[in-house]
Order: structure tokens, then C-alpha cells, then sequence
């Protein structure tokens, strides 16, 4: 049986395989150096459109009454442009490498007043575009807004129909390229269409379109142009006092350190000494006199009530684990720049793909060590475990920005593929690891044997419960990464480009740290009052973390960042508590198993016989 289930997985696996193939060749290519001749078209795209403070909330460029060619064509584009919201199109721009060009018309638009109306609504709402021109993003404003004077008040709204191009090369590579309005002034879109243009019809307005390009020659090579882009400031810069960050979480985890191996193990010392001093007794006579954590070694290692469920949290904590350390490393390896849109999403849909087997295989395998006998269902459970939450939370947030014609939407067939790699690929494989997991798990090795009937627990005190434990264990270690949590939800709630990611893997690894140091505090804790029900009390105590990750990621809504508007509030919130799960799900992993280590550790220690 065991032989034919084995056999099975190895088809399925290699289906998932040539699936897996499929989605790997749709990830953003590692685009070498374009070389071009004098006078070769350099091809610029239009993308999207936006308000200026929702990040999330982009709409296709042409959505917008502007210039474009009569029949659109639109540029292939990787997962991760699309899940990212790209929707690159050829536009009308003219342009060639290395030859200027002074006022040449793009073309010229007929605006009824409803396109005038919707001009105006965009600018006021602070509309950016985004052009993308060699792998380089470009940025601009729409149009000019100004307010003025408060008796008599003053608005004015303009719209730039005039834009200059600055491209910088290097020998036959384009190393960056911006958008300027120097020198220019707005054409004024008044109510009901009037201003300085030719008014046509009733409420209609006339302007030309133009534009001029410039190249300017650059010392920078074509392997470090991200710095010239990195430096560029059409966002606020905010990403400046990592170091900072890091030395207070150094200091914050040292202590923490110390706390646990300098205090805790001194009391643990005592404890040994005290307990080991009646050598002479047996097991059960131990329970006598003695009382503390010694006196509940028979029901210390009592399974816990939902054991499947237990198990697939700390499947599915494991392959994030393994799927934030692969994005880290993958990161310092320089797989990921500013000139690669969505990189990063499509790398973390391959690698949870196939981190599914590593959920599967941990998950099966201690529930059978633990003599859990529906593996079936466990192994479903872990599925769906996180895959369920991610689907609901996206179909929400998907139907929205379907609902308000977003380029975020995902076509019809990026869902399919997706849907695809789930089915082919990661359920197979969750499915693989768990009758692998299943076959090669050993005996639950316990230093103390079980009674068959449990102890009472006594009465414990109020700083003892479980909400007091979730508060702790959730606080400490959310004040490790507060500062740098402030750098990261910048970046992916924001402009920024996070570049540093040796600091990242740093406070990675701090968070890790202090979640299981204070884990192993409360657990010691726990136990001293002779409470046994640990194994859940350890998943909860440090994987309350996420509560305060999404406690402050309200507050980041509010008081950091100007977002607002029903498309931009249901992705962040929404993919908010989707992160503030995954979360609790790796530190609740951690703490678990650094509980686990720690009691097995004190109760082999203790002489019984």
C-alpha cells in the first residue's frame, strides 16, 4: 500500500513539476542590457494611472481622455507585472535613441465636458501616471492643482499637455529616464469646459498634446543604473534609520537572552538540586511532597485536544519559515531590483508552490507521532489551512477592484494559472509530504511515561492565564521589529524600494529569537504552577504577535499614511490580517517547538526511575 501511495505521489509530482515549469518562465526575466544604434526606437509603454497617496488603487492609463493610437497593443507581461497591477500599452511617443527632439506634437483632442469633468476629478484626486520606458518606471502628475486665498477663495486646476523626456545612456544602454513640466504651464480646465483653450461646442475643449525629448550622456554603467533610479525622489524618502532600528533590537534581544539563560537556568539549577536530592523514590512518590513541575511529569506530555489542527499549524508556520528565509536569500543574492516589476510576487507564488511539501511532510509527521489517526483529513487540513483565508480575502478585495475597473483585478487567466498552481502543484505536493511525513515519523519521544488518568489542575493565579501569556508573549517580541516594521509596511503599503536586505534578515532573525526565548520563559512558568495544558499555551503565546502586527498596522492607516477611498481601505486591511496570520503562524511554529526542546530537556534531566 505504502509502496503503491509512494509510486502515486512520484506521477503527481512530476505533473506538478512541468506545471511548476510553466509558472517559472512567466516570471520577470533577468533582463540583460538592451543595446541600441543611434536612431533605434526605444519604445515607451503607458501603464496606469492613480491617486497619488492610495498605492494600491491604479487604474489602465487610457482609462483617462488622453492621446493614444487606434488600435492598442498591449505589452506581454510576467505574473508578477500582473499581480502587481501592470498594464504596460504602446503609446504615441516618438522616440529614438540619442536623437533630441524640441515640441513635437503627440496629437490633438476634442473634450467634451464630461472628459473635461473626469480630467478635473483626476487631478484634484492627485493622479500620478506611471510610463515605463527600457525596464525604467517613469513618473509624473496629471495635471496642477492650486489653492488659494480664503475670502475670496481660489481653485485652479490645470492639466500638463506638455511633457519633457530626460533620458540619461551610456554607451548603447539606456541608464535612466524622467518626466519633467519645467517652464511649462498648464492648460486651465475651468468649469463646464471653458479656459484658455478653444472652446468647442457647448462645454468643449480643444488642447494639443506635445512633447520633447533629451538625452544626456551618463558615466554610471548599465549593471548599477538601480542606484540611479534608487536615489531618484518623485516619492518621499522615508527609509533612512535602519541602523538605528537594528542596534535597539540587538539590545532588546540580548537582554532577553539573558534573561533566559542567566536567570532561568539559575532557577532551573536549584530546581534540579532540590528535586534529585530524594534519589531512593519512585515515580510515584514523587507526587508526595514534592510540588512545582516536577510534581506533573506524568501528564506533561498528555497529547492536547485537536491534535490535527495543532499539526497544521505548525506545517504551514514551517514552510513560511522556509518560504520568508528562500524571499530573504534570494533577495541578497540580487534577484530582485527596482527595475524588475513584481519580482518578488512571483517568486513567493513559485516558492510557496513548492514549500507545500515541507507543510505536508511536518505536519503528518508529528501528528503521527503523536497517534493521530485521520492523516487524510490532516493532510487537508494543512492545505487549508492558509489557502482558504487567502482565497476568501482575495476574492473580497479582487470583486472591488473589479467593481471600481482597477488594473489590480487579476484577469481571467492569471486566475486560472494561479488556481492552476494550487491544484497541479502545491495541494500534490502538500499531499506528497504528508505520506512521506506519515511513512518516516518515529515514536513522540518522551523522557516521562502518561497516566492514564490526568491530574487536577489547581486554581491558578490571574497573571497565569492564557490572555496574560498572549500579552506578554505577543508584545516583547512585536517591540523588537516595531522600528522596522515601520520601514516595511512603507514598502509594501507604499513608494519605497527596500534595498537592505542583510538588516532584514537580521531582525528575521531577532524576531525568531526573542519568540522563543520568551516562550520558553512562559512555558517554565506555566509549568512551575503545575499546570500541564502547555502545547497550545505555547503555539498562542508568542503567535499572539500578529494581533499586535495588525493593531499596528491600524495605526499606520491612520497616522502614517494618507490612504483612503473603499478600494485602497479593503486591500490594505485585508492583506493586513492576511500577513498578521501568517505571523502567528510562524512565531506560534517557533515558540512550539522551542517549548517542546526545553521541557524535554528539563524532564531528562531529572532522575526518576
Amino acid at each position: 500500500m505504502t509502496a503503491r501511495l509512494e509510486c502515486s505521489g512520484l506521477r503527481v509530482a512530476g505533473r506538478s513539476m512541468r506545471l511548476c515549469v510553466l509558472i517559472l518562465c512567466l516570471l520577470p526575466h533577468f533582463g540583460w542590457a538592451v543595446s541600441y544604434k543611434p536612431g533605434d526606437p526605444v519604445i515607451l509603454y503607458v501603464n496606469k494611472v492613480g491617486p497619488y497617496h492610495n498605492p494600491q488603487e491604479t487604474y489602465h492609463y487610457y482609462t483617462l481622455p488622453v492621446c493614444r493610437p487606434k488600435e492598442v497593443h498591449h505589452k506581454a507581461l510576467s505574473l508578477g507585472e500582473v499581480l502587481d497591477g501592470d498594464r504596460m500599452a504602446e503609446s504615441l511617443y516618438n522616440i529614438h535613441f540619442k536623437e533630441n527632439t524640441e515640441r513635437q506634437t503627440l496629437c490633438k483632442l476634442t473634450l467634451s465636458e464630461k472628459e473635461v469633468d473626469q480630467l478635473r476629478e483626476a487631478i484634484e484626486e492627485l493622479y500620478y501616471f506611471e510610463f515605463v520606458l527600457d525596464d525604467i518606471p517613469i513618473w509624473g502628475f496629471v495635471g496642477y492643482m492650486e489653492e488659494s486665498g480664503f475670502l475670496p477663495h481660489s481653485h485652479k486646476v490645470g492639466l500638463w499637455t506638455h511633457l519633457d523626456f530626460n533620458i540619461e545612456y551610456n554607451g548603447d544602454s539606456v541608464i535612466f529616464a524622467n518626466v519633467s513640466v519645467k517652464d511649462v504651464k498648464p492648460e486651465p480646465l475651468e468649469e463646464g469646459g471653458g479656459g484658455t483653450g478653444h472652446g468647442v461646442g457647448s462645454g468643449g475643449l480643444m488642447v494639443t498634446h506635445t512633447y520633447s525629448v533629451r538625452w544626456f550622456e551618463s558615466t554610471l554603467p548599465h549593471s548599477r543604473r538601480a542606484e540611479r533610479l534608487r536615489d531618484y525622489s518623485f516619492f518621499p524618502k522615508t527609509l533612512e534609520i535602519h541602523w538605528l532600528s537594528i542596534i535597539n533590537s540587538l539590545v532588546l534581544v540580548v537582554l532577553l537572552l539573558g534573561f533566559v539563560i542567566i536567570i532561568l537556568m539559575r532557577v532551573l539549577k536549584n530546581d534540579f538540586a532540590r528535586y534529585n536530592v530524594e534519589e531512593d523514590g519512585g515515580c510515584d512518590d514523587l507526587d508526595q511532597g514534592d510540588n512545582g513541575w516536577k510534581i506533573i511529569h506524568t501528564d506533561v506530555f498528555r497529547f492536547p485536544p485537536y491534535k490535527s489542527l495543532l499539526c497544521a499549524v505548525l506545517g504551514v508556520g514551517a514552510q513560511f519559515l522556509t518560504l520568508a528565509t528562500g524571499i530573504i536569500v534570494m533577495a541578497l543574492l540580487g534577484m530582485f531590483n527596482v527595475h524588475r516589476h513584481g519580482a518578488i510576487n512571483s517568486a513567493a507564488i513559485v516558492l510557496y508552490a513548492l514549500t507545500s511539501c515541507v507543510s505536508g511532510y511536518c505536519s503528518c509527521s508529528f501528528y503521527t507521532q503523536i497517534q493521530g489517526q485521520r492523516w487524510v483529513w490532516n493532510i487537508i487540513l494543512t492545505s487549508a489551512l492558509f489557502s482558504a483565508p487567502l482565497f476568501f480575502t482575495w476574492s473580497v478585495v479582487n470583486s472591488v477592484h473589479w467593481w471600481s475597473g482597477s488594473t489590480q483585478a487579476l484577469p481571467a487567466t492569471t486566475v486560472l494559472l494561479l488556481l492552476g498552481a494550487w491544484v497541479l502543484v502545491g495541494f500534490p505536493l502538500t499531499v506528497i509530504g504528508g505520506i512521506v511525513g506519515k511513512n518516516r515519523a518515529g515514536n513522540f519521544q518522551a523522557p516521562c511515561r502518561t497516566r492514564n488518568i490526568p491530574r487536577q489542575i489547581p486554581r491558578q493565579p490571574w497573571y497565569k492565564h492564557t490572555a496574560v501569556h498572549m500579552a506578554i508573549g505577543g508584545f516583547l517580541p512585536f517591540s523588537a521589529i516595531s522600528v522596522e516594521l515601520y520601514y516595511i509596511f512603507a514598502t509594501a503599503w507604499g513608494r519605497e524600494h527596500y534595498t537592505l536586505y542583510g538588516i532584514l534578515l537580521c531582525v528575521f532573525a531577532i524576531l525568531l529569537s526573542v519568540g522563543a526565548c520568551i516562550s520558553v520563559a512562559l512555558t517554565y512558568f506555566l509549568l512551575s504552577g503545575e499546570d500541564y495544558r502547555w502545547w497550545w499555551r505555547s503555539v498562542l503565546s508568542t503567535g499572539s504577535t500578529g494581533i499586535f502586527i495588525f493593531v499596528y498596522s491600524l495605526f499606520y492607516y491612520h497616522n502614517r499614511s494618507n490612504m483612503s477611498g473603499l478600494v485602497q481601505s479593503v486591500e490594505f486591511f485585508g492583506y493586513s490580517l492576511l500577513t498578521a496570520f501568517v505571523f502567528s503562524l510562524m512565531l506560534g511554529t517557533v515558540s512550539f517547538w522551542a517549548s517542546l526542546a526545553f521541557i524535554r530537556y528539563i524532564y531528562r534531566s531529572l532522575k526518576m526511575d
